[in-house]
């Protein structure tokens, strides 16, 4: 067993305690079963072998047969995914798939059913009360970087747009856009007058 291996191990134990919990999640291994979803970090040699059997699933860091499906991405952008970010990550680039998109849906939602309740986990560790606070101060951290990033963004259009004038505003823009829209219209108009007088002489 390679080191990647060793570190997946636990979280394929934990995986099936939480699938054995979850009948839907065990419906979805049944239907699954069989399959072999290849997860690869993107400009690495790191990818990871979820075999799934009738009612649990197997990490390993190879395969002797081709996977059925084969989902490439950032660290960063695999860590993310969920359901709804999935379909956008696809389209935006940021996350390839390759083979059954079905098989991948059923697995997307596996791993949803199957992932673990993080403050839950976190209680049996440090007790419950410790575990609701971390959770609590995650949660916060995560709105002030959202919020954060958000105002840094306005103030920097702003800026742009107001200050130092370097980049339109939307009203410019529309106003540009539509100044376009009719000079084309003019100038349609003019070629349109000159093709009759052409006829005419």
């Amino acid at each position: 067993m390679d080191a990647l291996e060793a570190i997946l191990r636990p979280v394929a134990e934990l995986l099936n305690r939480n699938i054995q919990e979850s009948t839907p999640a065990k419906e979805l291994c049944k239907d699954l079963s069989g399959t072999i979803v290849a997860v690869r970090v993107r400009n690495t040699a790191l990818t990871a072998y979820f075999l799934i059997g009738d009612e649990t699933l197997d990490v390993a860091t190879s395969s002797s047969k081709e996977p059925d499906v084969i989902v490439c991405g950032s660290l960063i952008t695999l860590a993310r995914i969920n359901a709804k970010s999935s379909e956008a990550a696809i389209r935006d680039g940021s996350l390839d798939l390759l083979g059954d998109a079905r098989l991948a849906d059923h697995f997307q939602k596996l791993l949803n059913h199957a992932k673990p309740d993080v403050e839950e986990e976190l209680s049996s560790l440090i007790g419950d009360v410790a575990a609701h606070r971390l959770s609590e101060i995650s949660r916060g951290v995560g709105r002030w970087g959202r919020d954060a990033r958000s105002t840094m963004s306005a103030n920097i259009r702003e800026y742009l747009q107001e200050e130092s004038r370097d980049v339109p505003s939307r009203y410019e823009t529309d106003k540009f856009n539509e100044n376009v829209s009719t000079l084309r219209d003019d100038v349609d108009r003019l070629e349109a007058r000159v093709n009759r007088l052409q006829e005419n002489l």
